[in-house]
């Protein structure tokens, strides 16, 4: 399936925007991260407009358009009229001079095409066969209803879109001619693909990206060496197409029997759609951007600029009026038909049993109907859709997030409360969030509830306001809690997103007693051993004592036995 629209991988962050804001719930989130389902798409690239991180990523034809500028063929654009508010010009000439330069043969603007389905609006909503008529100019739109709210086909126009009949017109006069649709659209990629007859389209965006590369500016005042349009010199109101209400206020006059209502944007297109069979006689212009064209996906237009944006190409529609006569019966267009078939796409996806829904809504919780809260918070609209998305594979149990929550303040819940630690939990005014009953035990305290209770009321907590205020965790700080004689080995941990300290108490007082023990066991053995080493040393020299004497005495003894002996030998 060729690749129109996805997202970038690292930029999903899990906020289910783009889930909540696509009307048809064509994406699917699966390890965090959010991908098109291809073909649930209708690609009219709300994700894009809405996703906080600008994760989208548009696949460009700017390679395919720049081979075909330089294959020699002649290439021609055709721009929508939505031009004059993303690139802020207030006249055709400078768009078709700075085309020239990058190598197109000529440009037209799309309202030429428009023009012709103005007409054939009014032919068809004359003949009486559309109790409602709905305009086929947006393609998202088309495709909406083609896959979704196939019971409003009957009231579609059955109509080609101002650019499929330009480029009928263009092929007409230039069979050779290679087209290449420009405008704020993802949508026109698809339908100029599905068309044959588009050879490519280029963003707005990507038009900026061409004249970047090339050093190219947009000037009014130069004048252009060009071929100009062969369809300027008469005023085309359809010109003012992009814009809400557009459509409507091109018709030179309006056909009788019909109420017109603008539609736009993706919520109220659905609301429409999903309605229409209670109204009659109502024409319908709608438009899946909201603000019409001027908001598409790829414009240029600042947030908040769709103001401004409306009235530029105002502006640009009134001024041509003024200047221009009305379209002459005498200009001669090729005569094609844009006469377009819609017919019903088929949807993906399987619908499940009621068995299967209520089994997947069990595995989240709900197993009563007051239990499926519809809150929106994943993107779907209600749990039971939710439960639909699961079971194609759409989406995960886990994007449910009041479940999310649920459990894991539960799981937070049973491991603080049951964990052997003391564990209490301040925040940053030193209020206490959490505590379980272990801390309570071990700094002695008997109140019930202490959540949101300043911390100093129960305990001494200057351990975790030093840690706050230095921003450094505090590692197995030795205390003593007089109130219950115990000793504690205190740890400070610093969560900064939540600016939270979460502190864990362990009972060290059997080791600290045991130790005291055993310090008083060895300063007993120390005194008991110093005392038998100072009798010892008494027992050495006593002894010592009575050798010396008897030795003096022996020595005596055997000089005189020496010296009788010798004696009686001299004798």
């Amino acid at each position: 399936m060729k690749e129109y629209l996805d997202f970038k991988k690292a930029r999903c962050k899990d906020c289910y925007k783009c889930l909540r804001d696509c009307p048809v719930k064509a994406i699917e989130v699966k390890d965090h991260q959010a991908r098109i389902i291809k073909e649930r798409c209708i690609l009219c690239g709300r994700c894009t407009v809405v996703c906080p991180q600008n994760a989208k990523i548009v696949h460009s034809e700017k390679d395919v358009v720049e081979d075909l500028l330089l294959s020699g063929a002649e290439v021609v654009a055709s721009v929508a009229p939505s031009f004059v508010s993303s690139f802020h010009i207030g006249s055709f000439a400078a768009m078709e001079k700075v085309l020239y330069k990058i190598g197109f043969s000529f440009a037209e603007e799309t309202s030429v095409g428009a023009n012709v389905v103005t007409k054939e609006y009014a032919r068809l909503m004359s003949t009486g066969k559309y109790s409602n008529f709905i305009t086929s100019a947006c393609p998202a739109l088309c495709r909406l209803i083609q896959e979704y709210h196939p019971d409003a086909l009957k009231y579609l126009a059955q109509v080609d879109s101002p650019m499929v009949a330009h480029a009928k017109i263009i092929k007409a006069e230039h069979p050779q001619a290679k087209i290449v649709f420009i405008g704020p659209c993802i949508a026109k990629k698809r339908e100029a693909y599905e068309s044959g007859l588009v050879d490519g389209v280029l963003t707005f965006e990507d038009l900026r990206a061409l004249m970047v590369e090339r050093g190219l500016v947009f000037d009014e005042a130069d004048s252009w060496g060009g071929t100009p349009s062969c369809r300027t010199g008469y005023a085309n109101k359809s010109k003012a197409y992009p814009i809400r209400r557009g459509i409507i206020h091109s018709f030179e006059r309006r056909p009788a029997g019909y109420e017109y209502f603008a539609v736009d944007g993706p919520e109220r297109c659905v609301t429409v759609l999903e309605n229409i069979d209670k109204v009659q006689g109502v024409f319908f212009e709608m438009n899946m951007c909201e603000n019409a064209c001027v908001g598409g996906p790829c414009s240029m237009v600042d947030e908040g600029g769709a103001v401004k944006a409306a009235f530029d190409v105002r502006t640009y529609v009134r001024k041509e009026c003024e200047s221009m006569p009305p379209e002459r019966d005498d200009l001669q267009l090729p005569d094609v038909n844009i006469a377009k078939a819609y017919p019903k796409i088929g949807g993906t996806g399987s619908m499940p049993t009621e068995e299967q829904i209520i089994e997947i809504l069990r595995k989240t919780g709900k197993t009563r109907p007051e239990d499926e809260l519809d809150c929106g918070a994943c993107g779907y609209r209600s749990c039971r859709e939710k439960a639909w998305a699961v079971f194609n594979g759409y989406a995960g149990i886990e994007i449910c997030l009041p479940f999310m929550r649920e459990r894991a303040e539960s799981m937070s819940y049973e491991i603080i409360h049951n964990s052997p630690e003391g564990i209490v939990v301040i925040d940053r005014d030193m209020n206490i969030v959490d505590i379980n009953a272990k801390a309570k035990e071990l700094l002695g305290i008997t109140a019930v509830s202490l959540k949101g209770m300043p911390a100093v009321d129960f305990f001494n907590p200057s351990e975790f306001l030093i840690a706050y205020s230095e921003g450094k965790p505090l590692v197995h700080k030795r205390i003593y809690v007089m109130e219950t004689k115990k000793h504690i080995d205190l740890s400070i941990s610093i969560l900064k997103n939540n600016d939270i300290l979460f502190g864990i108490m362990k009972d060290v007082t059997d080791q600290v007693c045991y130790n005291e023990r055993l310090s008083k066991m060895k300063m007993e053995t120390l005194v008991t051993t110093d005392e038998m080493i100072k009798k010892q040393m008494r027992v050495a020299q006593e002894i010592a004592s009575l050798l010396g004497e008897t030795t003096a005495e022996t020595k005596v003894a055997l000089l005189k036995l020496k010296k009788t002996l010798q004696q009686e030998e001299d004798k």
